[in-house]
């Protein structure tokens, strides 16, 4: 059977030029990045060596890199470190309703120890504008965290706008661009991003890693104590094997982003335009054109997403229905929700994005399979047949 996949918002394929770089440090450089010896040194310099490789991709500098587990783990350590760092200044944060879970957990957790979030709604594109933001603002105001690309309906924020309204009044500006690095240009200096959060897995790079931009002289007490690696801002022996694939990860998507996003979004484009262009009654979820190259987000109406998503696994198509993170979840997608899409409409969703390997054949089979599929489904749903009598 013909295999598919087209769940990469979810996670990427490792590229096997990242594991032959990675392959070393799994076998022969195996020491401790802290131990003094031969084998701790040459771990610690794959590991600086990643370091500069990922600064150099966000306009950074490498004093600014901070290494951690994945991008959750970048999320809470930017909040939670924020509000501590800066507790004497204010109690209130800003976010949006569209975040990850990463965030949007955090701030529920923030809630419960006293401080105030606002939580800014979208527009039916799942836009948040710097009016929004810069309204919301209060002398009491910490930071703004504002992700850069939203992981379910791929709709891009206008970051460097908001970032200049935060900076007027004295607020910091982080960012979940989880969904964006390796795939659009982000240079953290020009867009006047104080803090950024990536995870290697998303551009083709090992799981388990990931790494937080603090802007210098944002110093944030360390989220993991017991020991000062990361020059004391996160604890623990480094996972030098992983870092070591971030920097190939980042490096080789930077060397060819611009053609990737070129070849993508042409597909991703005649995607939509087949799929709205076959099924009937079918909504584009995000913005049409401030959109991730990658990735596309509909609602096929009168239809429930998960029975679509197991006979698209049927015919050798991976997709969802939105976040992996919430994957067991049957309530509806809380991003689509917030866009004002009805709880019926934003069951029948589905989220299929693009990778480096997907072809134009790929895009071909689905447009041949997924109307089908949605035919069958239709004929099977009372909801439909009272649609169209």
């Amino acid at each position: 059977m013909k295999r598919i996949y087209l769940d990469n918002a979810a996670t990427t394929a490792l590229s096997p030029k990242v594991l032959e770089a990675m392959m070393p440090y799994l076998t022969e450089i195996y020491g401790n990045a802290s131990s003094p010896h031969w084998f701790g040194q040459e771990a610690r310099r794959g590991v600086e060596a990643a370091r500069e490789k990922l600064a150099g991709a966000l306009g950074a500098d490498p004093s600014e890199i901070v290494f951690t587990g994945g991008g959750t783990e970048s999320d809470n350590a930017a909040l939670f470190g924020a509000v501590e760092k800066y507790k004497k200044k204010g109690n209130h944060v800003i976010t949006t309703n569209v975040e990850h879970h990463a965030i949007l957990h955090a701030c529920e957790a923030l809630e419960k120890k006293g401080y105030a979030v606002t939580c800014l709604p979208v527009d039916e594109y799942g836009l948040v504008t710097p009016e929004q933001v810069a309204a919301a603002i209060t002398d009491k105001t910490i930071l703004a965290s504002v992700m850069f690309a939203n992981n379910e309906v791929g709709t891009v924020m206008p970051i460097p706008e908001i970032a200049k309204v935060c900076h007027e009044k004295g607020v910091l500006l982080h960012t979940d661009a989880v969904q964006a690095v390796g795939h659009i240009p982000i240079n953290v200096k020009e867009m006047g991003i104080d803090m950024l959060s990536l995870s290697a897995h998303k551009f083709h790079g090992p799981k388990g890693v990931g790494a937080l931009y603090l802007k210098k002289g944002i110093r944030l007490p360390s989220h993991i104590v017991g020991g000062e690696q990361e020059k004391g801002r996160r604890a623990g022996t480094e996972n030098v094997a992983g870092i070591v694939g971030l920097g190939a990860a980042i490096e080789l998507a930077v060397a060819h982003m611009r053609e990737n996003a070129a070849r993508m979004s042409a597909l991703r484009d005649r995607l939509i335009e087949g799929i709205l262009g076959t099924i009937p009654e079918v909504k584009l979820n995000g913005h049409p054109t401030k959109r991730l190259p990658n990735n596309v987000n509909v609602s096929i109406k009168y239809i429930e997403g998960e029975s679509i998503l197991l006979m698209l696994d049927m015919n050798g198509i991976a997709a969802s229905s939105g976040s992996a993170c919430t994957s067991g979840s049957l309530d509806p997608s809380h991003v689509l929700l917030a866009l004002g899409l009805p709880h019926e409409v934003a069951h029948g969703s589905v989220r299929l994005t693009l990778g480096d390997d997907t072809t134009d054949e790929d895009v071909d089979y689905v447009l041949k399979i997924l109307p089908e599929v949605a035919k069958k489904l239709r004929f099977m749903s009372p909801l439909w047949k009272g649609a169209v009598e």
